[in-house]
């Protein structure tokens, strides 16, 4: 059956493994005739679809050579009309035997789709209005042995596009997109950061001891040094180390790795952003997070006002700013500042329904009252501050309630973007905060911290008073690309194998 007609026969007459072997027939005889596609090393492209399009006037009759997948083609008789593909979209060309003679048009007529081709000739437009190349050469440049998902049903089983993302980023232009967005986000974050005088950084990805979050690690063993190693689950406490060396603004963006389940929003490695700041604190933070997000919208968006899932949400206005005791009286009723024990707040814990552990204390009970009864409500852009000092272990405290810390999250679409911290950079509560962690994770917390000694000379050696903040990039770009899983903007996301 020839390719081209399988979209109009009975599925049941469709033998793939025939198509199959037809497109290697064609590259045997194609190398047979000493015309093979694949020693071809390289193609004089001068121009792309887009800039042909939107500069036509200046290259109307002019000559331009493309290179891309053919995506369609359409032969009848002496001439025809085929799409070509490349990066920022698709152009028309109008492949006659005349212009490209007769040989070449031959070969050309079995040319399949998904083949890669590059094509010289001049730039018109058709009687229809369509801007298009009217060729004068065309060379297959790399044949495609497999066949591409049916023109207008695409590639729409989503396991097979996480799986396969080479032919979903060929098939779906929004796909394409969303991945071209992500790349300008990050350039934009760079530019943003560079330019108030942060120096970008790389720290180690497998460390002794994955401190600087509430993650479980994944374990690994080096044979050279026979040790047991973990791969990071954070930036943070290397960063830290570089403003006691004195690099009063650093920045790294890398992949960090945490043992913990897969859902919309949680993949096993995905891309954090942390920053320090010598010389600032939390509000230092909080003051360039809002800079910077208004930024990225505008450069790479165009408008501050981003739409997620229906819901647009204003990046120009100033992000609110409460505190964790108020978010939580204001969205269930419960002051914590009249809650004085822990009998207390297990009593109104159990009143509400929110379920604790033993080894909980009172502000580790607060915070399950603001993931049960505040967190969905934060669509707009919301900094909510001053956590209970047990469950942020690496945060000065406030010098007026040292229960509490200088810390806040970031949230919007009632997800967290970011956590912040006026760093804590006094070695001897630092110390007495990784002892409490310790006991935390003899308890039966697995993600607890543990002790990191070097960190703690580090601290004793001096760290000035520093402002610290890590960004969840994909989160970012979930919401800036309208994208409704953390799937939608990794490339290639954690998948269970495929059984053979």
């Amino acid at each position: 059956m020839n390719e081209e007609n399988r979209n109009n026969a009975p599925a049941e007459e469709v033998n793939l493994g025939d198509l199959l072997a037809v497109r290697r027939q064609k590259l045997a005889d194609l190398q047979a005739e000493g015309k093979d596609p694949f020693v071809i090393t390289k193609y004089d492209v001068t121009h792309h679809s887009a800039d042909i399009k939107s500069s036509y006037e200046e290259l109307e009759g002019k000559e331009v050579s493309i290179a891309g997948r053919l995506m369609s083609k359409r032969v009848m008789g002496k001439a025809s009309f085929c799409n070509v593909q490349d990066l920022p979209g698709s152009i028309q060309c109008y492949v006659a035997r005349d212009s490209v003679g007769v040989e070449e048009y031959q070969g050309f007529k079995k040319f399949d789709i998904g083949d890669l081709v590059g094509v010289k000739g001049t730039v018109f437009t058709t009687k229809t209005g369509e801007i298009s190349i009217h060729a004068t050469e065309i060379t297959l440049l790399s044949k495609s042995l497999q066949i591409l998902p049916e023109k207008y049903h695409g590639l729409t089983n989503t396991d097979t596009r996480y799986r396969q993302r080479y032919v979903d980023l060929i098939m779906n232009a929004d796909v394409k997109d969303t991945f071209i967005k992500r790349s300008k986000i990050i350039s934009s974050i760079r530019r943003f950061l560079d330019a108030q005088g942060f120096l970008e950084v790389e720290t180690p990805m497998l460390v002794s001891n994955a401190g600087g979050a509430a993650a479980r690690p994944f374990e690994t063993h080096f044979n050279a040094l026979n040790e047991d190693l973990k791969l990071r689950i954070s930036l943070e406490l290397y960063l830290k180390r570089l403003i006691v060396g004195g690099l009063e603004r650093v920045y790294e963006i890398g992949r960090v790795f945490r043992n913990e389940g897969l859902d919309t929003r949680h993949n096993p490695e995905f891309t954090l952003m942390e920053l320090y700041q010598a010389y600032t604190d939390y509000y230092g933070m909080m003051d360039l997070t809002e800079n910077m997000y208004r930024h990225v919208a505008q450069e790479v968006l165009g408008t501050t006002k981003i739409v997620y899932n229906g819901v647009e949400m204003d990046l120009g206005k100033p992000f609110e700013r409460i505190t964790m005791v108020d978010a939580v009286k204001k969205y269930s009723g419960v002051d914590f500042n009249e809650i004085n024990t822990l009998e207390e707040a297990r009593a109104i814990a159990k009143e509400k329904g929110v379920e604790f552990e033993a080894r909980h204390k009172k502000g580790d009970i607060l915070n399950l009252f603001f993931e049960e009864f505040v967190e969905d409500h934060l669509i707009q852009p919301t900094f909510v501050m001053d956590h209970p000092v047990e469950i942020s272990p690496l945060t000065k405290r406030k010098p007026e309630n040292p229960d509490y810390v200088e810390r806040f999250e970031f949230f919007m679409n009632g997800w967290e973007m970011a956590n912040a911290y006026s760093e804590l950079n006094d070695p001897i509560d630092q110390r007495a905060r990784f002892a409490a962690q310790e006991e935390q994770l003899a308890q039966g917390d697995a993600e607890a911290n543990t002790t990191d000694e070097d960190f703690l000379n580090a601290l004793e050696i001096g760290m000035p008073p520093t402002g610290g903040i890590g960004y969840g990039i994909d989160r970012m770009c979930m919401l800036l690309t309208d994208s409704q899983a953390i799937r939608d903007v990794l490339l290639f996301p954690t998948m269970k194998s495929v059984e053979k």
